[in-house]
């Protein structure tokens, strides 16, 4: 775990970037099994919190590679 007080390291980076995929992969499938459903209109709210979400670590993947360039 990184200090709060200290800049990540290259590899905690990485390792972060690689997690972030990994949810990523994970909230797309939640997405597109949510919008197939018989009537997906009923699960709207979890639809909205899963795009949410996937924006979300949209921009922390931007800002950790952003951040691994400076290294």
């Amino acid at each position: 775990m990184c200090d709060s007080n200290k800049e990540p390291s290259l590899e905690e980076l990485k390792e972060a970037k690689r997690q972030i995929d990994s949810i990523l992969h994970k909230l797309e499938k939640t997405i597109q099994t949510l919008e197939s459903k018989e009537k997906p209109q009923r699960y709207l709210s979890q639809i909205t919190l899963a795009k949410r979400r996937y924006r979300a670590m949209m921009i922390a993947i931007d800002l950790i590679e952003k951040q691994m360039k400076n290294i």
